[in-house]
C-alpha cells in the first residue's frame, strides 16, 4: 500500500506500507520526519498526530474515545486529526494522504 505524508512546506514523503501495520509504523520505518511514535503505538502519547486529508477521512474513520481524549491535548487540533498509530493500513487506504501538523515538525 502507498501512503503519502505532506509537511508544512508541501514536501511529500511517499512510503510503502504493509497491510495490517499502522500508519505510524510505516512513517517511523521510513524515517518520515515529525512522526515520533514515542509510545510505540499504544495510543498513549500523541507524538504521531496527523491531519488526514479530508478526501480520506471517511475511510480512515473517526478516532476512538481514548484517541479523542489524547487528541484534546495536541496543538492544531482539527476535525481531521487522528493519531497515526490508530490508523491500520488496509486495501481501502491504499493511496492515503496525511498532513503533518506544524507542531509535529
Amino acid at each position: 500500500m502507498q501512503l503519502t505524508f505532506i509537511d508544512r512546506s508541501e514536501q511529500r514523503y511517499v512510503v510503502v506500507a504493509d497491510r495490517g501495520m499502522s500508519v505510524m509504523q510505516a512513517a517511523v520505518e521510513n524515517l518520515v520526519p515529525g512522526i515520533l511514535g514515542d509510545c510505540g503505538g499504544a495510543c498513549a502519547c500523541a507524538t504521531c498526530h496527523v491531519h488526514v486529508d479530508p478526501e480520506w477521512m471517511d475511510l480512515a474513520g473517526p478516532p476512538s474515545e481514548i484517541e479523542a481524549q489524547l487528541l484534546d491535548g495536541v496543538l492544531d487540533l482539527r476535525p481531521t486529526s487522528r493519531l497515526a498509530c490508530q490508523i491500520v493500513v488496509n486495501d481501502s487506504l491504499d493511496g492515503l494522504v496525511v498532513h503533518l501538523p506544524e507542531s509535529q515538525i
